[in-house]
């Protein structure tokens, strides 16, 4: 257990997970109301393809609900004109009959408009939720892969993910209260008018401290979440390193408990500050707008009390306008309380938005050319590549020639580039500078989507798909013609089938332990799941990025004899740490610092006495 006085102060300010958007955090009241009627046009548009008939219910049953304020207001006038006339009692009571009729009717029909909408509402609520979800996957999925590499991309589309599908939601509903409450507003400001035109700028007046409190809460409230996105991404990241399955057995192995707790414990003392700071900055917002709204409410009575003792106004007009008063001032308060929560809201709104919108810019290449039959022809000059994070070149100056048919191997040091060729080698990133061409067409006119279907990557660090066995081979590609033919295959050049054959419902089993029914993979069996998959695709060009790391030295050799087999009918790019696995390959280059040091075959290379004769010979050594 750590105790209190473990935790140390800390600014996290300068620590990484702390990036944010700058710029979304400071944007001032004005420039965000000329903003809002576009975003308010906006969210009406998506409610609008969701459901155009909930949408129009919900908007008229929300606007009419109002008119009946007016209504009731009005006749409210006449019931105290009636009551306060002379005459017998019996008689005053006849007299304002309709008009009490007349209000109870509007009441009635408010309620009923009003729950109405809420009802409509709650059918809408899911469609957005669905309608917000696929488009931000759809966004996600659709960008190039370098924007995985972006810390500010993660930590917009982490506050995107927590806040979006309700911002629209309750910005949806702050929407409908605003322009309900101006309806009602106009109503109450129209019989405030008639009464008498001082009454309604003063209310107007009174009431401005609580506007400008609430929006100035409201931007305080964003700012924080905004600044504090990156410390809450990565106390999930925490958490997740100690609540999921995957990090327990390390957990305990290493004895990380108490160093996690800290780092959580600091981190979360951080963001609680902030948030402290951001609530005593609120309070002391709304005590100074509620101060001096209670004084402007105090002056507007006085006025009244004035025009009423100086015959101004009748006895039944000033009662009226007692009503009006009360009800403007609901109606006011609701007005600014709906401003707060649809400015808020806007401000989360617009996040998604601008997501949205970045994402477009860093979406992947759409369309192209189809790719030439001698895709696995492959020439590339002066490969130039850089992480959105990194501060010098994964690739600086690259040249490699790749032929039909042969097998080409990359070696080289952790960091030196390898994996990173390997990916733009398979299309998933595209240089910063240089030329790919494959078959002769260059990259940048061939279909990404078609060039991929020519590409079956056996990558290091694989996904483990919470599907079943034969999904996790067959995954895009399960409308295989001679599907079961090919999975046949592929597992067995792989050995999955004897993993198969140890699962409780063989290739039907689910791979997630964590659900009911079902298995838990070894390091090993996982690796030959990888490689069926990278195998079942059948592509001429075959990448494989360590595609042996967690198998036995059996297994590894009957996988690179496999390999070699395919190579007669494929082209393949190997990249391992094993050098006696790549003695056979026609071409060997080897990377150093994102440049290609030297490149030939094996006893070339070795008669050369440079970087890889030393790799080898170090690899060599190790089993003399």
């Amino acid at each position: 257990m750590i105790s209190d006085d473990q935790d140390e102060v800390i600014d996290k300010s300068a620590d990484p997970w702390t990036a944010h958007d700058e710029t979304m955090a400071s944007i001032g009241f004005w420039a965000m109301a000329r903003q809002l009627p576009v975003l308010i046009g906006q969210v009406l548009r998506e409610c609008w393809a969701v459901s155009k008939r909930d949408t129009a219910a919900l908007v008229l049953c929300s606007l009419i609900a109002e008119v009946f304020t007016a209504v009731g207001l009005l006749a409210t006038t006449n019931v105290l004109e009636r009551l306060f006339a002379g005459g017998p009692t019996p008689e005053r009571l006849r007299a304002a009959a309709p008009a009490l009729f007349l209000i109870l009717a509007a009441v009635v029909l408010r309620g009923t408009l009003r729950q109405a909408a809420v009802w409509v509402r709650s059918r809408l609520d899911p469609q957005i939720r669905r309608s917000l979800r696929v488009r931000l996957l759809e966004s996600t999925t659709g960008v190039r892969l370098s924007a995985f590499d972006d810390d500010v991309f993660h930590n917009t589309l982490h506050r995107v993910r927590e806040r979006a599908q309700h911002a629209v939601r309750l910005l949806l509903e702050g929407t409908l209260r605003l322009l309900a409450g101006g309806i009602s507003l106009i109503a109450v400001g129209g019989v405030l008018t008639v009464l008498h035109p001082v009454l309604l700028p003063l209310m107007l007046l009174a009431l401005a401290p609580t506007w400008w409190a609430s929006v100035r809460t409201a931007h305080l409230s964003y700012e924080v979440y905004a600044a504090s996105s990156g410390a809450e991404r990565r106390l999930e990241t925490l958490t997740t390193l100690m609540a999921d399955r995957g990090p327990a057995g390390e957990v305990r192995a290493y004895t990380m408990r108490d160093f996690l707790l800290r780092e959580f414990r600091q981190l979360a003392v951080h963001v609680q500050d902030r948030t402290l700071r951001m609530e005593r900055r609120q309070a002391v917002s709304q005590s100074i707008g509620e101060a001096l709204s209670a004084a402007g409410v105090g002056v507007v009575y006085l006025v009244l009390g004035v025009l009423l003792f100086a015959g101004a106004l009748p006895l039944a007009v000033a009662g009226t306008a007692v009503v009006a008063i009360q009800t403007a001032m609901s109606t006011l308060r609701g007005v600014v309380e709906s401003l707060h929560w649809t400015y808020e809201n806007a401000l989360y709104y617009r996040d998604y938005l601008n997501f949205l919108a970045a994402a477009h810019e860093r979406r992947e290449r759409r369309g192209g050319v189809r790719p030439p039959p001698e895709v696995d022809r492959i020439r590339a000059r002066g490969l130039t590549f850089t992480y959105p994070s990194g501060d010098r070149p994964a690739l600086n100056g690259v040249d490699i020639d790749i032929e039909p048919g042969e097998i080409i191997a990359l070696v080289g040091e952790n960091g030196s580039g390898k994996t990173t060729l390997a990916k733009i080698l398979s299309g998933l990133y595209e240089p910063d500078s240089g030329t790919v061409t494959y078959g002769g067409v260059p990259l940048t006119d061939i279909d990404l989507e078609l060039l991929r279907d020519r590409i079956a990557v056996i990558a290091q660090n694989f996904t483990h798909w919470p599907f079943s066995a034969r999904q996790n081979i067959t995954i895009g590609r399960a409308d295989h013609p001679q599907s079961a033919t090919a999975l046949k295959q592929a597992a067995a050049a792989a050995g999955a089938d004897e993993v198969f054959a140890e699962l409780p419902k063989g290739a039907d089993t689910l791979l997630d332990p964590t659900y009911a029914g079902g298995s838990e993979l070894s390091g090993g069996q996982w690796q030959r799941i990888a490689v069926a998959r990278g195998l079942y695709r059948d592509a001429p060009l075959l990448i494989c990025d360590e595609p042996t790391a967690a198998l036995d030295a059996r297994t590894e050799h009957a996988i690179f004899e496999t390999i070699r087999r395919h190579a007669a009918q494929r082209t393949v790019v190997l990249i391992t740490h094993r050098l006696a696995s790549v003695r056979y390959a026609d071409r060997i280059y080897v990377l150093d610092h994102g440049r290609i040091a030297e490149h030939g075959a094996h006893r070339e290379l070795m008669s050369r006495n440079g970087i890889y004769a030393e790799f080898y010979n170090l690899q060599a050594r190790a089993y003399e």
